[in-house]
């Protein structure tokens, strides 16, 4: 139920990598390799930005995004 909606409130981008059931990090890392010997070939430059969401929620109390979630009816 929580997925649905949360789906519903944030849809999730084609180019978006993280946080999907996707085939994992050898297709992302495959994907990154190509970017960067395209921006070489093109002389471009290429930012990257590479994010541990590990430990995001560690120290934000449960009950409170809970609340969140509520509110907006998620």
């Amino acid at each position: 139920v929580l997925s649905t909606r949360l789906r519903w409130a944030c849809p999730i981008y084609k180019h978006q990598r993280g946080f999907i059931a996707a085939p994992g990090c050898l297709e992302n890392l495959k994907l990154l390799q190509a970017l960067i010997k395209s921006a070489k070939n093109y002389r471009r430059t290429l930012g990257v930005v590479l994010i541990d969401w590990a430990k995001a929620f560690d120290i934000v109390n449960h009950e409170h995004i809970l609340h969140v979630l509520a509110q907006t009816n998620i």
